[in-house]
């Protein structure tokens, strides 16, 4: 097909091995930009209804594609691909000694200016009433998801295993040279997960996977309920955040691989990451946004995995927090005012002074630091003075206090080296001192709280 004015129906690609043909049709899916083995990046973008995989081969500094622009649809228009087969998939090659491509909004307009287009591209008259025929088709089009096994929300997720995700990006962030974050969220809780006691301690005193805390503007955007999930991309994927542009849109994402670090939940983009841009409207987004309603509605701001949990083994002084509702971390790491007081249900996952020997100095003073974590996050609280006299009740014996340590801690009975921490319940609060100026600087401390065993 050597007339540039002529559009080949996807349906007739597969009959076109070997030969240059022009593309229009429906973005639907795409790879994240990812270094190829040689010098260039691949970019694979899945037109549906019938399917066909574009493929473009282009050097990363010539061209910087963006298909997560965060528009309804995109429309995109291929010229002189050449058609290629690789196992059972047909593929449209980009090349850029002589094809050429452009990516236009989906939305019904009279302008046909492509937000982005290949050096070579060139507007025909003749691409117009395609792309107006493709505009008014995407008022009624919605992908048929179907039914996949894959695909999990994140409470479901297991470590060193590949699923898809239906979730909302909620930001992109640069943590270390060419080292991209994605922040994604669901509306529910990652599982809470065990620590192996022969691990070192700081193993379960980081708060973040980021090596530093992330600047408050990114804090503040994130929802105070449910887990959101950090999804690394390693060099391999350049400039992320560059070319990522689906920011705060629902999306499906395949094959994201999952594992664990110092007992924290993170993802892995692959090779075989691919991206699908989601409407308000499609099922699989409304089912989350029902489900976060409905569990609101239910439980209020509760871990997901503490619903069984009926008695706590700590228990509250103050009468008047009985009615309270309970809040998140994320609440307290968001807070707009200088002081607040919270109920919270957390995991006591590490304590400092590691040794309960530690825990009073000679003189009677105690400064305690405890790592907790939700859902949401992970901070370090104080206990000091009179309010770790009231957690520990008192000043109890050295073997009584490590029971109680233990107990706190999920450590077992048996020789078993995992501990699962136990939820409980405990007053926070916060205070910023006057120069704070970062959401590190912030201070809690646990209060009016009383361990019960």
């Amino acid at each position: 097909m050597s007339d540039r004015r002529c559009m080949m129906p996807l349906r007739d690609v597969k009959d076109h091995l070997k030969r240059k043909v022009n593309l229009i049709g429906i973005v639907v899916e795409f790879s994240i930009p990812r270094m190829s083995e040689g010098t260039e990046i691949l970019v694979g973008n899945t037109s549906n209804m019938p399917f066909i995989v574009v493929v473009i081969l282009v050097a990363l500094l010539d061209l910087g594609v963006a298909l997560g622009q965060n528009l309804s649809h995109v429309i995109g228009t291929c010229c002189m691909g050449l058609i290629e087969r690789h196992k059972q998939d047909v593929y449209a090659v980009f090349n850029k000694s002589f094809s050429s491509f452009a990516l236009f909004d989906g939305k019904c307009s009279s302008v046909f200016s492509p937000y982005q287009t290949s050096p070579a591209f060139c507007l025909l008259d003749s691409d117009k009433p395609f792309i107006t025929s493709l505009r008014n088709w995407c008022l009624t089009f919605q992908l048929d998801p179907g039914i996949s096994p894959y695909v999990v929300s994140l409470n479901d997720i297991k470590e060193r295993e590949y699923v898809d995700l239906v979730c909302k990006v909620l930001g992109v962030c640069e943590v270390s040279s060419n080292e991209w974050v994605l922040f994604i969220w669901d509306g529910t809780d990652v599982p809470p997960l065990s620590f192996n006691t022969k691990l070192e301690e700081h193993n379960s005193t980081r708060l973040q996977i980021e090596s530093v805390p992330l600047p408050t503007n990114v804090i503040s955007n994130f929802p105070c309920v449910g887990t959101v999930l950090r999804v690394i991309a390693d060099q391999a994927f350049g400039k992320l955040g560059y070319h990522f542009h689906s920011i705060g849109q629902w999306v499906r994402i395949r094959n994201v691989l999952f594992e664990v670090d110092s007992g924290l939940w993170k993802g892995f983009l692959t090779c075989a990451s691919k991206v699908r841009l989601l409407s308000e409207n499609d099922n699989s987004v409304a089912e989350c946004k029902r489900n976060l309603t409905e569990r609101l509605s239910r439980s209020g701001r509760v871990p997901m995995s503490s619903y069984h949990v009926s008695n706590f083994i700590t228990v509250l002084t103050l009468t008047d927090y009985e009615s309270t509702k309970f809040a998140t971390l994320m609440d307290l790491l968001t807070f707009s005012k200088d002081k607040g007081r919270f109920k919270c249900i957390v995991r006591v996952v590490a304590i400092c002074p590691s040794q309960v020997k530690d825990f009073w100095s000679p003189a009677g003073l105690s400064r305690i630091r405890v790592t907790l974590e939700d859902p949401t996050a992970r901070i370090h609280a104080l206990m000091c003075g009179e309010d770790a006299e009231l957690f520990f009740g008192g000043y109890p014996s050295a073997s009584v206090l490590a029971a109680k340590m233990n107990k706190l801690l999920g450590v077992p009975g048996n020789d078993d080296s995992t501990r699962n921490p136990p939820w409980i319940q405990c007053c926070l609060e916060l205070h910023l001192p006057n120069e704070a100026g970062a959401l590190g600087a912030r201070h809690y401390h646990i209060r009016f709280t009383n361990l019960v065993l």
